[in-house]
């Protein structure tokens, strides 16, 4: 661990901000430097979360030895194609790939070899692996994280932001280099290379069923025309959020979507008695709120929504011990198992056998729970090999002690 005395504050990128790309002569230029340059590419995206309702990218930010930092705003771009096709081949390191990779996607830029670092953090067993953290535990160099939550959407983006943005991706490279030597001495580099692999391998997220059951506490709607409600009020809100490039909660909040469904207000004075309903960007659709409200509460019974959501997969874990007892049994087992082994392994849970994964197969476990039958079935749930290298035989034995009891 290095000492706090020991930490630089990292201020300034070395060679300067540069300045923005921002058309196509300049993209052209950027490519052929960056195309020039050697090694790993190290990029970052900046997105407006929170501010609006899309999710892409307002700012990509992309270094690379020999190159230089490029600071690319998309918006008026075509996209990034040409970009990612003169950097075919070269390993592109990002920092929690999962949340920049649809962004990147979105202007054609598409990683053949992907090192993501906060990946490699958490494999190594890392407690805290957030970008700033890790540069600071692992490098020394300590960024400060203070536009991270900015409204990248705004133009002409301030110098400062800039400034913060080039230096995310200063020492991105060092930090690969360093975390893959680490991975490499603990004898885990395969195991990364086998999740960023499935990373890259992975589809577009589907659609989830009923979006709006995600309300942030809708756990208080105890009845389904105050579900009617929710559903009602989030589809509009969700509407106008799209139209208007909004973040939702921008519209309305959920705790006012949760409090109509409670109190189901019938007229404008009653809804504004809900402060939220009072905001600049809600008060515009008063008359629209409330006429969501009046379907939900005259909606007949078939067309109300059921207390829970369709699901493909197994029913909550604390509802197991009612329903199936040998199920739930067999979860508290394999749980057990896979703790022990992540903690044997200093990993998350997590990391090692996805939750899903392990609800899925004691809930519905294959007639063979032998090693090579657990094998099979974690393989069909999409487990990495090095996964069930590591806990099929585990997983077998604590399956098999419970149907030994049984």
């Amino acid at each position: 661990m290095i000492e706090e005395s020991d930490i630089v504050p990292l201020l300034e990128p070395r060679e300067g901000v540069p300045p923005v790309v921002t058309d196509a002569a300049g993209l052209a230029e950027a490519t052929r430097a960056l195309a020039a340059g050697t090694g790993p590419v190290a990029v970052d995206a900046e997105r407006a979360s929170g501010y609006r309702y899309s999710g892409r990218a307002y700012l990509v930010q992309i270094r690379r030895a020999g190159s230089g930092t490029v600071l690319i705003d998309p918006v008026g771009l075509s996209g990034l194609g040409e970009l990612a096709a003169a950097l075919d081949g070269a390993e592109i390191v990002l920092h929690a790939a999962t949340q920049d990779l649809p962004c990147l996607t979105e202007l054609d830029f598409r990683p053949r070899a992907l090192f993501d670092t906060e990946l490699a953090g958490r494999l190594l067993g890392y407690e805290r692996v957030g970008l700033g953290t890790m540069v600071e535990n692992v490098l020394g160099f300590r960024l400060e994280k203070v536009h991270s939550a900015a409204d990248w959407s705004t133009r002409p983006l301030p110098m400062e932001w800039l400034r913060y943005a080039a230096l995310d991706v200063e020492l991105l490279v060092e930090l690969r280099d360093a975390l893959h030597q680490e991975l490499a001495d603990a004898g885990k580099l395969e195991w990364a290379r086998e999740e960023f692999a499935a990373i890259l391998a992975a589809p577009p997220s589907a659609p989830r069923a009923d979006p709006w059951r995600r309300t942030s506490g809708i756990h208080r709607v105890r009845s389904v025309r105050g579900l009617a409600v929710v559903r009602e009020l989030w589809t509009l809100r969700d509407r106008i959020a799209r139209e208007a490039d909004l973040a939702p909660g921008r519209v309305l909040p959920d705790a006012a979507i949760v409090t109509a469904a409670l109190e189901m207000p019938r007229t404008t004075k009653a809804l504004t008695e809900i402060p939220a309903f009072t905001n600049r960007a809600a008060r515009r659709h008063l008359r629209d709120w409330l006429n969501a409200i009046s379907r939900a509460r005259m909606l007949q019974d078939a067309r109300l929504p059921q207390p829970s959501g369709p699901g493909d997969g197994p029913p909550p874990a604390n509802r197991w011990a009612d329903r199936d007892p040998a199920a739930a049994a067999r979860l508290t087992a394999a749980r057990a198992a896979v703790a022990a082994l992540a903690d044997e392994h200093r990993l998350p849970t997590e990391n090692l056998l996805q939750p899903d994964v392990v609800r899925r197969l004691t809930w519905d476990p294959p007639e063979d729970i032998s090693e090579e039958g657990i094998a099979t079935r974690l393989r069909e749930l999409g487990a990495r090999e090095w996964q069930i290298a590591l806990t099929a035989r585990p997983l077998s034995k604590a399956l098999l002690r419970l149907k030994t009891k049984a």
